[in-house]
């Protein structure tokens, strides 16, 4: 995956054979304009749009389309072209506005001729710009670089093409459009057009009226790619998280801007002695402020307005999710029933981000698991809960995590094994062995460790001689091939250095056979062992009893905060989950 930009960011270029592909919620103008080392363009033959003749360098889409692809050999443009400005355009719709804010964000991706990907831009931030300048290519100290720019206009392409510096911008803008529309074939009859004359509205009939209205439309579960519900409303979570970091990337970009640009101005005014005399240098002062402010203040309403929309999707996502996906509060835990078909993916929590407090995306996570999970009852440092008290929720969560796998797979195709070397999980252990949820009684003891450990090896060893001599049917009559979840309480205690190996093995070899690790400890525990269980924890997904804020997209890096899926306070959901998944057993017997 290519770096993700926010807007202002650079990053160079290690290929001059580029494509650039646009995505877009609706039809957009797709056009490039090569400009000298100032950016300015100095006539239309120096834009390159659909229906114009292509420059050297340079290929562009030929219609308008919500996908498009350009392009780009930077060694073959003229010395004279030092920038490359990726444009893009809403059609022109007479009597109403066209505006991006009205749409979901443009996406902007760069990538080498073999399709390896090197950066993307999300142009979020934006209200009711109908242009924008996405993407800018520059020669810098002999080679090549692209930043992201991300800047609207609210008077469309004319105002975009001014400030590019080219003379009769309007014309050239008409001239753009009218190339542009698509011939009409012989024989067909051409659609209507408006009496006020103008291109054709090349939007969906769908989006008209919310193109109209200006308002975002109505949020919908499940509006999402996908083959099944499960899927769309997987795709749509994610989705949801990705937008919001993109958003709060936008946020935090603008914002950091704004205070940069007025600590330079301000220190602009102290290094002027005229300034310091009189009223100039306070007025210079009070003028930064200002801009200052006005940009926050639009970066903060963009920033609210992507917010509520996801809020509002969140409302209606939520209540859709399926067991698997659902908080333990959600009524679809009421009168549960065993599935015919495994999930896709299961929810390990919720995150969230400082600026978005209110707003939780669920963490899902997909099935079956393809690295193990580490529950780390270690502190943390909002963490003011004693060691005891720490252990005891990092167990809870576990066990919550193993009633919901057991729950949301069908009859006999998950299984849960334990191994608690002191005794100390018996408590938040309680469900599971009270409703016969386990394999077995939780092994205890060196030995109870070395015989489980032992077992799982063996069984992981069978699986995988089958699966890779293409003979899992050969497997001996009678063999459980559940995939099934060990779950390890306060290591390392009890384990011996054969065990420790042992344990490795399971976390490398296991999720290909079937076995998923689950350990319930504090790292600090493991030191005796120096570097050799580091492989182990750099190799499991950490997550945290309580709000912790350990995880980064990978789009910006942004530090999330991790929420556990627990059952609310005293509630005893889990519990009759598991009396559930028990009768079915038992009935499938």
């Amino acid at each position: 995956m290519g770096t993700e930009l926010v807007r202002g960011q650079n990053h160079p270029l290690p290929r001059t054979r580029l494509e650039i592909l646009i995505s877009a919620e609706v039809p957009v103008l797709v056009a490039a304009a090569l400009g000298d080392e100032g950016g300015r363009v100095h006539d239309g033959d120096r834009i390159a749009h659909p229906g114009a003749a292509a420059p050297p360098g340079i290929e562009v889409p030929r219609a308008t389309a919500a996908a498009h692809r350009l392009a780009v050999d930077l060694g073959a443009l003229p010395e004279a072209v030092h920038r490359v400005t990726v444009l893009l355009a809403m059609p022109e719709q007479p009597g109403a506005g066209r505006r991006f804010g009205a749409t979901a964000a443009p996406r902007a991706t760069v990538t080498d001729a073999d399709g390896t990907e090197i950066a993307r831009f999300t142009l979020t931030g934006l209200d009711a710009e109908s242009a924008v300048l996405a993407l800018e290519l520059y020669r810098r100290q002999g080679g090549w670089k692209v930043r992201a720019v991300g800047q609207g206009y609210a008077d469309g392409l004319p105002a975009l093409l001014a400030d590019l510096g080219l003379p009769r911008p309007r014309e050239i803008a008409e001239a753009m459009w009218e190339a542009e529309r698509p011939a009409v074939p012989e024989g067909v009859v051409p659609e209507a057009r408006p009496s006020g004359g103008g291109p054709v509205d090349y939007t969906h009939p769908g989006r008209q009226a919310v193109a109209a209205s200006g308002e975002p439309p109505r949020p919908v579960a499940g509006d999402a790619a996908g083959w099944s519900m499960d899927e769309r409303l997987y795709n749509q979570v994610w989705g949801m998280f990705e937008d919001l970091a993109r958003a709060t990337a936008a946020y935090r970009s603008a914002t950091e801007f704004a205070a940069a640009r007025l600590d330079r101005e301000l220190d602009e005014v102290l290094a002027d002695p005229r300034a310091r005399i009189g009223g100039a240098g306070d007025a210079a002062r009070r003028a930064a402020q200002a801009k200052h402010d006005e940009l926050v203040g639009r970066a903060q309403a963009a920033h609210d307005r992507d917010l509520a929309q996801l809020m509002a999707e969140a409302e209606v996502v939520e209540p859709a999710l399926p067991p698997a996906y659902a908080r333990w509060s959600s009524p679809v835990w009421q009168g549960h029933r065993m599935p015919t078909e495994p999930p896709q993916a299961v929810r390990l929590g919720d995150l969230h981000l400082p600026e978005s407090a209110l707003l939780r995306i669920p963490m899902l996570v997909r099935l079956p698991l393809d690295r193990g999970l580490w529950v780390d009852s270690g502190a943390t440092p909002a963490d003011l809960a004693d060691s005891a008290e720490r252990r005891r929720l990092a167990l809870e969560v576990a066990v919550a995590l193993a009633a919901r796998l057991l729950a949301v797979h069908p009859v006999g195709e998950f299984s849960v094994q334990v191994i608690d070397p002191a005794g100390a999980g018996a408590g938040p252990l309680g469900d599971l062995t009270r409703t016969g949820a386990l394999t077995g009684p939780p092994a205890t003891g060196a030995a109870g460790v070395a015989q489980a450990l032992e077992s799982l090896t063996r069984r992981v060893d069978l699986v995988r001689m089958a699966i890779n001599g293409g003979a899992t049917e050969a497997l001996p009559d009678g063999f459980d091939t559940a995939r099934r979840l060990l779950i390890v309480n306060d290591f390392p205690q009890g384990f011996d250095d054969r065990a420790v190996t042992r344990l490795r093995f399971l976390a490398d070899e296991g999720p290909a056979a079937g076995v998923h690790l689950l350990l319930v400890a504090d790292r600090a525990d493991a030191e005796a062992y120096g570097p050799l269980l580091d492989p182990l924890w750099r190799s499991l997904m950490r997550l945290t009893p309580s709000p912790d804020d350990h995880f980064a997209d990978p789009w910006v890096g942004h530090a999330w905060t991790f929420e556990p899926a627990l059952p609310p306070h005293v509630s005893a959901v889990v519990q009759q989950v598991l009396s559930v998944v028990s009768a079915a057993r038992i009935k499938g017997k």
